[in-house]
């Protein structure tokens, strides 16, 4: 019995490293991979690989692949998922930093609340979430101020902006095919619908690099080292590793606890990009990430399970911060 339970807890340790360190390390392994594909090409090869790599997997357990149905919600999903959600990232790191487009995109979980209507009453009568709210919107705007400034052109900073944008609109999409996933269920298994998402999200990637004449500049001969080890990362590791390892952790620990990777990958972007590209963020950045990640800890706050005694501080700190946003509240006549 002990030795089964330290076999999980290691596996659960590795499990956290996977999605922390693997991660946060995609954005750099998506820079490197452009070096030698298209934005659109590259996360085409990388979803329908791994897709299929996991549907062979499957297949040799003998699962079946469902219905008609199943495979048209996991479309749905992979597509908005990794189609729109990641697709959109390889297309903006053309114009931003790997560093960028990771705090970039730690503003997922704003667009969380943003986007699931059904539960804004709940969200919104929360100190901590619509606090976190306002601290995490101040936050994206102090780095977008640093960010967004002409630097190669005379229109160097507007397409930066854009690349922002798009960035914005890839959390966007991710957020909506996470809460279709959420609600529009398909009938198999976890892994038989990641397989389904990850092959219709490839397939759907380079038809999108079709209209798009991706293939008429990509030139085999002109892929990089680099590139190509960019694009095996991403397969093996971002793909497959690092999503089974998220997916095994949803039904061992709480999804709060899991979702602690949000905080934790634009910091191991920064630094691995800081290591290994020589990318630098400036102090007004820094602080913009900072503010962020405070405003994202302060939205996912209210979904922690404290003890009574860390509830009573909790509590206490709601009045006070109550008392500063409406100080004529307790003012009695």
């Amino acid at each position: 019995m002990t030795i089964l339970k330290n076999k999980t807890t290691i596996l659960i340790i590795l499990a956290f490293v996977g999605i922390y360190i693997i991660w946060g390390s995609t954005f750099l392994a998506i820079s490197y991979g452009l070096e030698g594909f298209p934005p659109f090409i590259l996360s085409g090869l990388r979803f329908l690989a791994a897709g299929i790599l996991l549907l062979l997997w499957r297949k040799s357990k003998k699962e079946n692949t469902g219905t008609i149905t199943d495979w048209k919600k996991n479309a749905i999903t992979g597509i908005l998922i990794l189609t729109g959600g990641t697709g959109l990232v390889a297309w903006g790191e053309q114009y931003v930093t790997s560093t960028e487009a990771a705090i970039a995109i730690a503003t997922g979980p704003f667009w969380f609340i943003a986007l699931d209507k059904k539960n804004w009453k709940s969200y919104f009568s929360n100190k901590l979430i619509t606090t976190g709210l306002f601290i995490g919107f101040a936050g994206l705007v102090l780095f977008l101020k640093s960010s967004v400034t002409p630097t190669e052109s005379e229109n160097g900073g507007s397409v930066k902006l854009l690349a922002f944008i798009i960035l914005a609109v890839s959390s966007v999409s991710w957020v909506i095919g996470s809460l279709y996933s959420k609600n529009n269920p398909a009938r198999n298994s976890t892994f038989m619908n990641i397989a389904q998402q990850l092959v219709i999200a490839g397939i759907a990637s380079l038809i999108i690099a079709l209209f798009r004449g991706e293939w008429r500049a990509f030139e085999i001969a002109k892929i990089s080292l680099s590139a190509l080890s960019g694009l095996l990362f991403l397969i093996f590791f971002g793909s497959i590793t690092a999503y089974v390892s998220y997916i095994w952790l949803l039904s061992v620990k709480d999804p709060v606890l899991v979702s602690t990777h949000t905080y934790v990958n634009p910091i191991v972007a920064v630094v691995i990009g800081w290591i290994f590209a020589n990318e630098t963020i400036s102090s007004i950045q820094f602080v913009g990430l900072a503010v962020i990640l405070l405003g994202v800890a302060l939205t996912n706050l209210s979904r922690y399970q404290f003890e009574k005694r860390t509830q009573v501080k909790i509590r206490r700190f709601n009045q006070v911060l109550t008392r500063i946003v409406n100080p004529y509240k307790y003012i009695t006549q």
